[in-house]
């Protein structure tokens, strides 16, 4: 890249799931001026609507947030990203990742030998690490992601959980993720905020992760607490949304991919607008 990559994607991206993204909606997050699009939802191997994406755009830079090691094939990945790299120089990052082990089909209880092996297999296909991502929260695949790829892509964490990351990585990327509910009313955004959470709180990779940053038993029993909703989730006027997405660059955030979290029926065009307007993008 004839930039770095920190320039490239950041500060502030969005996080989308594949299944909730189209081409007319990419075109609009870039015009925005969001610099980065990462897309969610375990894309297949052949990552058609990567380049799909990436065709209907002209500059933003997407990142698969995160391909799944359990349900892809490396081999398979490497060549759809030398494909898309080629057509779309320096606008693509790949993102790689675990998952959880719940929904792994296999044995996933001791991940890390499998997740070097897939990372090994991209290496001798040819994807450059100063392109790849790593999904990361544990202290070992943090260091993993430093070792052999260009940084992490942590997802669900606090803006605390990033000073001890930038430790583990040292100057390697960090491009956390992080909730937002675009509505003042603490009651109404809890309820919207908390039915994004019911799965992870089910996941028992994510429920060591919580108890990791520091929540109780009581804090991530269904259907989760207000207190750990409302640290997970931010919500509240534009300031104190902007606050707490500034607090994850003020504490070693490369960027922050934003995920709007959004009640059924919302106008999801006018709610990227506002987003863009608390952060200053338009």
């Amino acid at each position: 890249m004839t930039t770095s990559l920190t320039q490239k994607l950041g500060p502030f991206g969005v996080w989308r799931r594949g299944p909730d993204l189209d081409a007319a909606l990419a075109a609009h997050i870039e015009r925005l001026g969001f610099a980065s699009l990462w897309v969610g939802g375990s894309p297949s191997d052949d990552l058609t609507q990567i380049e799909e994406l990436l065709d209907a755009t002209e500059h933003i830079v997407l990142a698969t947030g995160i391909v799944n090691i359990w349900n892809t094939d490396p081999v398979a990945v490497a060549a759809s990203y030398r494909r898309i790299a080629a057509k779309h120089p320096g606008r693509f990052v790949l993102g790689v990742g675990v998952g959880h082990p719940e929904a792994s089909g296999q044995d996933a209880a001791r991940p890390f030998e499998p997740l070097v092996r897939y990372l090994d297999a991209l290496d001798a296909a040819g994807v450059p690490r100063d392109e790849l991502v790593l999904a990361a929260l544990g202290p070992r695949v943090l260091r993993l992601a430093a070792e052999r790829t260009a940084g992490a892509h942590p997802y669900l964490v606090t803006p605390e959980f990033n000073i001890g990351a930038r430790d583990l990585l040292g100057d390697a990327v960090l491009a956390t993720e992080q909730h937002v509910v675009l509505n003042p009313d603490p009651q109404v955004a809890r309820e919207v905020g908390r039915a994004s959470l019911q799965n992870y709180l089910r996941m028992s990779n994510y429920v060591t992760h919580f108890h990791r940053m520091g929540f109780s038993d009581d804090d991530v029993a269904l259907p989760g607490s207000d207190n750990f909703v409302d640290e997970i989730i931010v919500s509240g006027d534009d300031a104190t949304i902007r606050a707490r997405l500034t607090a994850h660059l003020d504490n070693g955030a490369d960027l922050v991919a934003v995920q709007l979290v959004h009640a059924p029926g919302e106008d999801v065009y006018e709610a990227f607008r506002r987003l863009a307007g608390i952060l200053g993008l338009s």
